[in-house]
């Protein structure tokens, strides 16, 4: 069985055991629940949302905070002595997927 999730303004495709990094959550520890399922697919049985999937969730517990690699960005404006160098490292929530929970 596999769900299709969004968090973070972005979709992810997930199964039970999977381990993915999405945007930054709130929650420190423990296991947190999404209820932003837009499809459920178990083989040839597959179930869409409008938007949503109603009353399914994901059961997902938080592994790690991390960031993620250096972003370096850089610019220049070329005859005007003009460059600017900054870094950017995104913050990023290791979540294990625990259990998918259809409706």
């Amino acid at each position: 069985m596999y769900a299709v999730i969004k968090t973070g303004g972005k979709q992810y495709k997930v199964a039970s055991g999977d381990v993915i990094l999405v945007e930054k959550l709130a929650a420190e520890s423990g296991s947190i629940s999404l209820t932003e399922v837009l499809m459920i697919g178990d083989g040839a049985n597959i179930t869409v949302g409008a938007p949503t999937v109603k009353g399914a969730s994901v059961a997902a517990e938080v592994v790690d905070q991390v960031k993620a690699d250096k972003v370096i960005i850089f610019k220049k404006n070329r005859r005007h002595n003009y460059r600017r160098k900054r870094g950017h490292r995104q913050k990023l929530t290791a979540l294990k997927i625990t259990g998918i929970n259809a409706a």
